[in-house]
């Protein structure tokens, strides 16, 4: 910019400035266009008056007083539309801007200012002026950004329109506008001033063109004939002393001057600019009018050509005077500034300075100044700087350093590296000024990742971090460091290109009464701040930083400040060759929680100072390539030659100083520097959300970060002294100091400005769904306008913990609270102001003095609790807690200091939430025990009992409510009861369960110690009371933990009674429920004394249980008992489930009445194999008498205090008088009955007469339903001797019947063979009907022979039953052939006649005869008279002796006189006659045998 160049500041993003949701306003097409369009003609659009935009434009119109500031952005790609954004200094930036779309191009031109006193200045407050490239003005009467909806067409009543080419032809080069007038200047030289706010055209003064009316100006141009002016290249619109004047740019150099009021030139003058040859002026630019000076500056802007960046700036001074009549003069003020480097993007002029705005920097000049150096320009970094070294990509802070010393960082934890790598990359994105909320969309969508702005901006850290991770998984890349490492590499590459190019500067704003300074970029907003004095150590100017801290330093002579200098020369030498990436590291491990401390990152550091490399075994090959080995090597190099390097300076350093004391004195001068200063001031938190603020926060984390660094880097100094003290020849008392001074100074340094920075860059967490005491905040009970509002900004990625922090203290840090509040802060107030918020963050308000130097660290975390930043406080308190171990004097603090107590219970409260609201699995877990840890350390604490008094209601939680003057014991029970209480109420059961238990170690010492005086609410209760209510704490506790044993454990533990009772009552039920009961019976519970009890809580419960709820409690009581080998008493239980079963389920359908009966038949089976283990005398049990509860749906399960046995005593006598006793017959005999009722539901069948005494019906429903095998089942069972003959005899019939169907009605009919009463029916549904309603088949015929011949043992004459049956059915009936073998099968051997059992030939015979089977009888008859004569001869002796045959003679005579009855009567007297004859025949050959027989026995009788 010059000869010289100093770096005084830094540029600083404004919160929220990239995040801005726009409402979008569609103005209508100009009325020609528009009839043109419906008309249907295809006009050619009208030719462009004004250049088209090459660059973004922007700029700033203030408003009002106090001033109202609207920005205003037209971007190259979106020419048609005009941002507007509406801001004040005095209040937090706006959430939303208006984005206006005209019909046609705009021009670079916008201007904003408030609207005169009229009707409409109530809803329209402001008055827009923009002119498109077809020079179309247009006059917009806006409303206040909240009155517009998000999408809207602009009302046609508050826009005026005018097509300036209708009043000349000639293009517009340029234009300016001020409160009612727009200026224009033409390609001709021309200049026309448009009264706009007459809002008609036709009104007279609405067009004024400025031209030379006066005599004597149109004599001079008459003289001058060849001097004319050229093209007007700029306007600029001025006010001095309230009259408008316009300053007029000409491409001939010519600068013009001319009065708006009077429509008159004023002044004229070719500027004499030395420039290089072939330059051109560009623009024009004019500081506002001072009206206590007289002269006022202005610039001019020259450049060779459009081609070339080479430009210049020529800066002169207005002189004027106000006599009779205005004098101007113009003279040069400051020689020219080159521009040697980037393109001049603004200009703005104060009283005493000139801004010059680059693509690369800002700088300022003074002017009007005598001195030498006026020539010096101060610079101001843009954030593009700032955001490359976070993002990695400058020299000095290489990425490649960060992955080298990670991973000899972790080298024992190596499945550690990949997540630290990815959260450290991902922090430094999300770092304020960094992130930018566009350029993350068009980052992402590099990766086709489609992300609008609105769902960017509800991202949360760990929602960002998975969308990200999601990256890394479709791009195919494993999960490997190296491959982490490239991909966010190449992310951030993308990143800050989409960063340059999308958020480029634009304008400028200068605030002339305060010095600030805005910078308008392409999509956000900053200010400019003044350089910290360690940032300019951190640029390098070390000789400069401590000549301007001498005095600060306290550096007594120039021999001090020299071995400053060069112990700071050294400590910048240790930085560079080690790189600026340590810090990161160190950060991320510390906030990260990856059980890494602040002593394990230097120690590894220095290992890789002093050996300059570390083992390969650190670093695996497979995870690295080629390239980084060759660079890891060239740095190990490096730091070798840095090691010798080093040893030399600090021996010259020793020298130099003549004794190493002196080295430590200004090291120890330095170091107090570090250390955050005490400001005793405070601000009220009513002005904390202003956009100085949020430019005060983000200051805050750029000057943290530089001061966390440079603390980093004096401890890696000190501690590399210490390991390198034996070859400098440093004595040991240096290194004692060293060790027991300097170090743990530096270390708390250190500490405090990691807390400083963690505050500033980390984003505020969403509360969690369930987070009451945040939702309840977020009502705006009782709450003032200014802070409604900052409770909706949590969770978003720009909102820190700092802002938090700010808003909740009522006195905080000395902020922008001062008398120019309504305009932007100057650089020098903004780091005056971060030094006094960086000095409360750690010292908190010093006007109060504080006896603990933890306790506002405890306020810090008590405040983040309070407003759900759980993560954010555990992560501070951690920080403090572990720097106060480092300490001497922390075993007296943990013992003595409540503060210390507090900052446990602070920290325990916030694992505790964090545990609730967000943590999974073994995280939660793990969250879980280190709450406990935390609140059994704060019971240690001797006063802690005094400072948590103040706490607990804040915190959200229920409060300690206990008098000072308990005793130890008295306060560790009540606090221990109160941790059961929070751990009990967020459901964390083990945790409730170990306080529980703590508790009851303290009850007999803290109840032992009472006195006369009132010791508090918790010691009024006995040491049973309590100890009861603890020990059913601890039951409730293991119980919900499915701890079962430890829980009955509990129950035999509690000394009181009544809850002992109670406890056991809800084990049962909890058992029930969980379906667990099997452990009452698996032998693992201790009985001991309960075992009673416990069965009279099973026995309550199954009474009032459903009897078809599962698990059924009678099967639990059964085994109960077998288990405790009292079997009648299980033969009991199970036998009342049987009856239950039977009264209690009624009208159920077939299925469940299957179930139902099964459920019966196991339950008496089981109470029989339990009789069969008692004695024969004593296996019975007394039937379960009717007991008077109500067992209905809806009555109350619970049990009443005075048990039921005391009203039921009476009944029950008389009750086991009146029934008799069940034994093992009567059971086994329902269990018959129960199982046909059973098998008959198998079958769908429905009987009303089930369950009756008398089994005969229910034999003959069985066998209707083809149900044998049960059928007989009873019959055996219940019938005996004639009585059971009887019943099969039944049974056989109606079997013989199904095997004639068609004859059944008849028979029955003539029989009186009925198998079911009239009074009673069976059901079953028509798909089963088939299963005992079978027609006739070899099926009835095959079951009926089964039948017949298994039962055929208990009744001989089933046979002839069946036959008989089947005949007198259907007398035409063929006989079945094993039916009538089993008649010839009767006797075996046939020699002996037609004897033999019960069912022999005679009795088969007797029915043929009975039934009119005529031929059947007579071919029996004959079968067997042949058989009788045709004997073997080893019979033949058999045959002949005395009644060794036998015929039915009755019957064979009856046959006889049947057949002769036939004969006579008619009928069938063929047949009959042949009958006859062959009876005959076959009798008469039967008798001469009988005859020749009977001699020969009596032959033989003789020969005796």
């Amino acid at each position: 910019m010059g000869s010289r160049s100093t770096l005084v500041g830094v540029e600083v993003p404004i919160t929220g400035s990239d995040s801005v949701k726009w409402h979008e306003l569609f103005l209508p097409l100009p009325v020609s266009r528009s009839n043109a369009i419906s008309s249907g003609s295809s006009s050619p659009p009208p030719s462009p008056q004004f250049p088209s935009l090459t660059d973004d434009c922007a700029s700033c119109c203030v408003v009002g007083d106090p001033p109202l500031y609207f920005i205003w952005r037209i971007h190259k790609t979106h020419p048609n539309v005009l941002e507007v954004l509406e801001l004040s200094a005095e209040s937090e930036f706006p959430e939303i801007g208006l984005r206006i779309t005209f019909p046609d191009s705009l021009s670079s031109f916008a201007h904003i200012h408030q609207n005169q006193q009229d009707g409409s200045t109530l809803t329209n407050p402001y008055t827009l002026y923009v002119l498109t490239v077809s020079g179309v003005a247009y006059l917009i009467k806006l409303r206040t950004t909240s009155a517009y909806s998000s999408t809207s067409i602009f009302p046609g009543d508050e826009l005026f329109q005018f097509d300036l080419t209708s009043y000349s032809n000639a293009p517009i080069t340029s234009v300016a506008a001020s409160a009612g007038c727009l200026v224009v200047g033409r390609n001709d030289g021309s200049i026309a001033c448009f009264r706009l706010s007459l809002l008609n055209h036709a009104v007279p003064g609405f067009v004024n063109e400025l031209r030379d009316d006066s005599g004597i100006n149109r004599l001079w141009g008459f003289m001058s004939r060849g001097r004319t002016v050229g093209a007007v290249l700029d306007l600029v619109i001025r006010e001095l002393h309230g009259v408008p004047f316009v300053f007029v740019l000409h491409s001939n150099g010519v600068i013009q001057i001319w009065d708006l009021l009077s429509h008159s030139k004023i002044f004229s003058q070719g500027m004499n600019v030395q420039s290089p040859e072939g330059a051109a002026v560009v623009r024009l630019w004019v500081s506002e009018a001072n009206n206590q000076s007289d002269r006022i500056p202005l610039a001019i802007l020259l450049r060779k050509s459009p081609e070339c960046s080479t430009e210049m700036i020529c800066v002169y001074s207005l002189h004027y005077g106000l006599g009779d009549r205005m004098t101007l003069s113009l003279g040069p003020l400051l020689p020219s500034i080159s521009l040697e480097e980037g393109h001049c993007l603004d200009v703005k002029l104060s009283s005493d300075r000139i801004w010059i705005l680059k693509d690369n920097g800002l700088a300022f000049h003074y002017i009007f100044h005598t001195e030498i150096d006026v020539k010096e320009a101060r610079c101001y970094a843009l954030q593009e700087e700032f955001v490359a070294e976070q993002l990695f990509l400058n020299a000095e802070l290489s990425s490649d350093d960060l992955l080298w010393m990670i991973h000899s960082i972790f080298s024992s934890s190596k499945e550690q590296i990949v997540p630290f790598i990815f959260s450290t990359f991902l922090r430094r994105l999300l770092l304020p000024g960094v992130l930018h909320c566009n350029v993350l969309r068009l980052t992402l969508l590099d990766y086709n990742k489609q992300w609008t702005e609105t769902e960017l901006q509800s991202l949360t850290f760990d929602g960002l971090k998975k969308e990200i991770g999601s990256l890394v998984d479709d791009e195919g890349l494993g999960r490997t460091s190296i491959s982490i490492y490239y991909f966010w590499k190449n992310f951030f590459g993308r990143y800050f290109s989409h960063w340059c190019k999308n958020n480029s500067p634009c304008g400028l704003l200068i605030q002339p009464l305060t010095g600030g300074v805005v910078l308008i970029r392409k999509d956000s907003l900053s200010l400019f701040r003044s350089m910290a004095n360690i940032e300019l150590m951190a640029e390098g100017c070390l000789q400069e930083f401590v000549d301007l801290l001498k005095p600060e330093l306290g550096l007594s002579c120039d021999g001090e400040h020299a071995i400053l200098l060069e112990v700071l020369k050294c400590v910048t030498s240790m930085s560079q060759s080690l790189g600026k990436t340590a810090s990161a590291i160190l950060y991320e491990g510390l906030v990260s929680k990856s059980n890494i401390s602040l002593e394990d990152v230097v120690s590894q550091l220095l290992k890789i100072l002093q050996t300059g490399c570390i083992p390969s075994s650190l670093v695996p090959f497979s995870d690295l390539s080629a390239d980084f080995d060759l660079g890891k090597e060239s740095n190990h190099k490096n730091l070798r030659k840095f090691s010798v390097s080093m040893i030399l300076s600090l021996h010259a350093l020793s020298r130099k100083a003549n004794s190493w004391g002196k080295v430590l004195n200004a090291i120890e001068s330095y170091i107090q520097f570090l250390v955050p200063h005490k400001i005793l001031k405070s601000l009220d938190s009513e002005e904390s959300m202003k956009i100085g603020t949020a430019a005060m926060v983000q200051s805050t984390s750029q000057v943290a970060q530089a001061m966390f660094v440079s603390a980093l880097e004096i401890l890696l100094f000190v501690k590399y002294l210490l390991n390198v003290s034996g070859k400098i020849n440093m004595l040991h008392a240096d290194i004692s100091r060293i060790q027991l001074e300097l170090v743990p100074m530096i270390q708390d340094i250190v500490s405090e400005w990691l807390i400083i920075y963690f505050l500033v860059t980390t984003p505020s967490e969403s509360p969690g769904i369930e987070d009451f005491s945040c939702q309840l905040s977020s009502l705006h009970i009782d709450s003032k306008n200014g802070r409604r509002s900052w409770h909706d900004k949590f969770g978003k990625l720009d909102f820190t913990l700092a802002f938090i922090l700010l808003m909740s203290n009522q006195t905080s840090s000395q902020g922008l609270n001062h008398h120019s509040s309504h305009y932007f802060p100057n650089p020098s107030y903004i780091i005056s102001a971060v030094q006094h918020f960086t000095g409360w963050i750690i010292w908190g308000n010093t006007m109060v003095e504080s006896n603990s130097p933890l306790r506002h660290y405890a306020e810090l975390g008590l405040t983040l609790l309070r407003h759900g930043q759980y993560y954010a406080a555990e992560c501070l308190l951690s920080v403090v807690e572990a720097n106060v171990q480092r300490e001497k004097i922390f075993r007296s603090l943990q013992e003595n200091d409540g503060d210390w107590c507090v900052l446990q219970h602070l920290l325990g409260c916030c694992l505790l939430a964090q545990a609730r609201f967000g943590c999974p699995g073994i995280l939660k877990e793990r969250k879980i025990y280190e709450a406990i840890r935390c609140f059994f350390r704060v019971s240690s604490g001797e006063r802690a009992s005094k400072t948590l008094q103040a706490l607990s209601h804040d915190t959200g939680l229920p409060p300690l409510c206990l008098d000072d003057s308990v005793s130890s014991a008295a306060w560790k029970l009540h606090y221990y009861q109160w941790a059961m209480q929070i751990f009990e109420q967020y459901n964390f059961n083990e945790g409730a369960c170990q306080f529980a238990l703590a508790a009851l170690e303290q009850v007999d010492e803290a109840t032992s110690r009472r006195d006369g005086s009132h010791v508090g609410r918790t010691l009024d209760e006995s040491a049973v009371t309590i100890k009861g209510r603890l020990w059913s704490n601890v039951f409730k506790f293991t119980l919900d933990l499915n701890r079962f044993h430890d829980a009955y454990c509990t129950i035999i533990s509690n000394p009181d009674e009544e809850s002992k009772q109670i406890c056991l009552r809800r084990f049962i039920i909890v058992l029930y429920e969980l379906g667990a009961m099997k452990i009452l019976c698996d032998g693992t519970l201790p009985f001991t004394g309960l075992a009673d009890k416990i069965e009279c809580e099973l026995a309550w419960k199954a009474e009032r249980t459903t009897i078809t709820a599962q698990p059924n409690l009678y099967k639990l009581l059964y085994a109960f008992e077998m288990h405790r080998q009292n079997w009648r008493r299980a033969a009991s239980y199970i036998y009342e489930y049987s009856v239950r079963l039977k009264n209690e389920v009624v009208n159920a359908d077939q299925q469940h009445l299957s179930w139902v009966l099964q459920e019966r038949i196991n339950s008496i089976s089981a109470a029989i194999n339990a009789l069969h283990l008692v004695h024969p005398e004593y296996a019975w049990i007394e039937p379960p008498f009717e007991k008077n509860i109500n067992r209905i749906e809806g009555y109350p399960h619970k049990r009443s205090k005075k048990t039921e046995m005391e009203h039921l005593a009476h009944d029950h006598v008389l009750s086991r008088k009146e029934q008799s006793y069940i034994d093992l017959d009567k059971l086994q005999d329902q269990f018959v009955l129960i199982s046909a009722e059973y098998t008959l539901s198998l079958a769908n069948i429905e009987s009303r007469s089930t369950g009756r005494e008398d089994p005969s019906l229910l034999v003959s429903i069985l066998v209707q339903a083809n149900l044998y095998d049960m059928a007989f089942t009873i019959i055996l069972k219940y019938y005996k001797g004639s009585a059971l003959r009887r019943e099969l005899e039944r049974i056989f019939s109606a079997m013989s019947l199904k095997c004639c169907p068609n004859k059944i009605s008849s028979y029955t009919e003539r029989n009186q063979l009925v198998l079911i009463s009239s009074e009673e029916k069976f059901q079953s549904s028509p798909e089963m009907g088939s299963m005992y309603q079978q027609p006739n088949g070899n099926s009835q015929w095959a079951t009926l022979e089964f039948y017949i011949r298994k039962y055929k043992v208990f009744h001989a004459g089933l046979p002839v039953n069946v036959a008989e049956t089947l005949l007198r059915t259907d007398p035409h009936i063929e006989l079945p052939l094993w039916l009538v073998q089993m008649f010839k099968d009767a006797c075996q051997d046939r020699t002996f006649g037609m004897t033999g059992q019960e069912s022999n030939a005679a009795a088969l015979l007797r029915l043929y005869v009975d039934c009119g089977r005529h031929m059947e009888a007579v071919n029996l008859l004959v079968e067997y008279i042949d058989s009788f004569a045709t004997v073997r001869p080893s019979n033949l002796i058999n045959r002949k002796k005395p009644f060794a045959a036998w015929f039915p003679y009755s019957t064979i005579e009856l046959l006889w006189c049947r057949l002769e009855d036939s004969i006579t009567s008619g009928g069938m007297i063929d047949q009959s006659e042949k009958l006859k004859r062959l009876l005959h025949g076959a009798l008469h050959s039967h008798l001469r045998l009988l005859k020749v027989d009977n001699d020969d026995a009596l032959a033989a009788a003789a020969g005796r």
